[in-house]
């Protein structure tokens, strides 16, 4: 049938890097305060920065864009090429380059300037996000049961009474219908774009009328019956 699975989290591993002491040090005290059981470390250099993480994970990384050794955007441009890519929040006090940094997909932004208010929202998306990467959907193939993060997952496919789940990890089928399962993955971000297709809509690179492209270059139709309503959940989730 198919089960979500919430695993459990240690404490978040929080890199901050800003070349302004007085400000790095007051961004480390709000996050700390934020997120009192978290391990956070500042940088004030961005070369030292990607050092660290050439050899450390972490799960939310908060980036002042305009440095001078490295700017925040060269930081960000190098991050796809991590085993984990972190959460990025920019932080800046220069709003005209917010628009430059989009090609980087950060998670957040937050002003400098009104840092006090705009940090603890984003930080709260932060680990609402990351909870929601540590859920496991989980189902038996071949005997075994099998559990795969939602972030690994890409889509269903129906097949008489078996679904196709298509991941990061591979190909799987197991004994359900489409419809138990997008009952069971309701508020997790999959959206339901054909009778016989459920995708997860992190995975989306294009939508249109007619069909979706996911990232890894799959093309996937959208049945009429379901296109309105699959547009305006993709809209939504754009703009949180």
């Amino acid at each position: 049938m198919g089960e979500i699975d919430v695993g459990k989290r240690d404490g978040l591993r929080i890199l901050i890097c800003d070349d302004e002491q007085r400000m790095l040090s007051m961004i480390a005290e709000k996050v700390s305060a934020c997120l009192p059981e978290s391990d956070v470390r500042i940088f004030s250099s961005g070369v030292d920065l990607l050092n660290c993480l050439q050899t450390e994970a972490c799960d939310i990384l908060l980036l002042d864009i305009d440095m001078p050794d490295i700017t925040g955007l060269e930081i960000a441009g190098q991050l796809s090429v991590l085993e984990k890519r972190p959460l990025l929040i920019f932080v800046t006090s220069h709003d005209e380059l917010v628009y430059d940094s989009f090609r980087y997909h950060p998670f957040a932004f937050v002003r400098k300037s009104w840092f006090d208010r705009e940090i603890k929202p984003a930080l709260e998306d932060c680990v609402r996000e990351l909870q929601h990467r540590e859920r496991h959907f989980c189902f038996r193939w071949e005997g075994k049961r099998v559990c795969l993060r939602l972030s690994e997952l890409f889509y269903f496919e129906a097949e008489g009474n078996y679904l196709h789940v298509f991941s990061k990890m591979g190909q799987y089928r197991f004994r359900s219908t489409i419809a138990s399962v997008e009952n069971t993955l309701t508020g997790c971000g999959f959206i339901r774009i054909h009778k016989g297709f459920l995708i997860n809509q992190a995975a989306v690179r294009l939508f249109n009328a007619k069909e979706v492209e996911l990232f890894d270059g799959t093309l996937l139709p959208i049945g009429k019956s379901y296109a309105k309503t699959a547009e305006e959940q993709f809209l939504k989730y754009l703009r949180v």
